[in-house]
């Protein structure tokens, strides 16, 4: 009973610091804050069931692995699934057409830019936007964006160049950061 108390402890104590950024993670790949938390709490359920044996190893990589497994896995079932029927991009350009006119110092500013960087991230395919998440969000190298899909490393070259090409060409990035340099 002991080592069940202890477990739970260091469970609770992973998911309290890690679920922020598996969230985040989750909600990079796949574009919805709802289903973003579904999916990580899934990985959650079967890192719990595993956690004796994965504790003991990289416990974050594990269920960032499950978290991808898990969006993948989603993706391939979706036709299946609801689906919504409404688009949100009136919405959306509506929203950023009412900031453009504000100035760089304004907080508001980088709500702009995430709504441009979701919305271009939207365009690409979900092998394209898995390894940009997983190359510029989670810092990963090429080899282990490859291990983490299971692809090989050419794969990951080739959908990286597309994928930044599709981005440097979105139109909503280059409205977004209209006459900025960097």
């Amino acid at each position: 009973m002991q080592r069940s108390a202890s477990r739970d402890e260091d469970f609770t104590a992973f998911v309290l610091a890690r679920s922020a950024r598996l969230v985040h993670l989750a909600r990079m790949l796949c574009g919805d804050a709802g289903l973003a938390e579904d999916l990580v709490q899934t990985a959650l359920e079967k890192a719990y069931l595993r956690w004796d044996r994965i504790e003991l190893g990289d416990p974050f990589a594990y269920v960032r692995q499950a978290v991808v497994n898990q969006h993948l896995s989603w993706i391939r079932r979706r036709p299946w699934r609801e689906r919504p029927s409404g688009s949100t991009s009136e919405l959306d350009e509506q929203f950023s057409s009412s900031l453009r006119g504000r100035t760089a110092a304004d907080p508001s500013t980088g709500v702009e830019r995430r709504l441009a960087i979701t919305e271009a991230l939207a365009t690409l395919t979900r092998r394209e936007r898995a390894v940009v998440v997983l190359r510029y969000v989670e810092d990963l190298t090429e080899t282990q964006t490859a291990a983490t899909l299971g692809v090989a490393l050419g794969t990951v070259k080739s959908t990286n160049a597309r994928a930044l090409q599709k981005l440097r060409s979105a139109p909503e990035l280059s409205d977004s950061y209209a006459g900025e340099q960097s």
